[in-house]
């Protein structure tokens, strides 16, 4: 999905919000130049194992100079950051000119919401239904801890940013842990759901793909 809207071979590619690396070791199948970051040290420690030069910091202050990366790469990481608005910014600000920017993050008109919520102050491990259906005031209660985007608000984070948008749409997951423990139903479950985001029920998917590309000076 990523190889559609970048060329990874031999591009500076820059993961924002690593975790323990498990995308920038596959983008180190076609490239060299991989860097990465992630705000938790300990998984920046494993991540280093792979991708030696990760650090440790802050989406909202990404400790590389402005137009360096040929591609940015964030996976469901906006959601949990304090500032998204200055964590979309400094995205376009390490981005070359004519370089591209990935985002994965959650869509508020998924079912369920995957970080669980808050009870009575006491956290609730799991999918909890139809949570980010309620009106912000309701919904932020339960689950402060994560957003959710619509497909406005996730473009809003970039209004006014020198960036085009290349392609938006909604996905679906992979599902593997039903995989895993019901093969011949979790593959039939994926297949369905995949075929689904060729069609308007798309606006129902788990997380929003959103291609970016930043534009050249005026």
């Amino acid at each position: 999905m990523v190889r559609r809207f970048v060329t990874l071979e031999n591009a500076l590619i820059l993961e924002d919000g690593c975790g323990t690396g498990t995308y920038a070791r596959h983008f180190r199948g076609f490239t060299k130049h991989v860097e990465a970051f992630d705000f938790e040290a300990e998984r920046v420690q494993e991540a280093q194992h792979d991708t030696p030069h990760a650090l440790v910091a802050a989406a909202e202050h990404v400790p590389y100079p402005a137009d360096r990366f040929d591609f940015v790469f964030s996976n469901e990481v906006i959601e949990h950051v304090q500032d998204d608005r200055a964590a979309a910014a400094e995205m376009v600000r390490v981005t070359r000119p004519g370089g591209r920017i990935i985002v994965f993050c959650p869509n508020r008109w998924y079912p369920f919401e995957t970080h669980g919520h808050y009870w009575r102050g006491t956290y609730h491990f799991g999918n909890t239904p139809l949570i980010n259906y309620l009106p912000d005031a309701f919904r932020n209660r339960l689950a402060p801890q994560v957003r959710a985007y619509t497909a406005q608000g996730l473009r809003a984070l970039f209004a006014g940013q020198p960036v085009r948008i290349v392609s938006h749409t909604r996905i679906f997951g992979g599902y593997d842990n039903i995989v895993v423990r019901r093969p011949r139903f979790g593959k039939v479950l994926r297949a369905i759901l995949y075929a689904l985001e060729a069609t308007p029920l798309r606006f129902f998917g788990l997380s929003h793909f959103l291609v970016l590309e930043k534009l050249p000076p005026a």
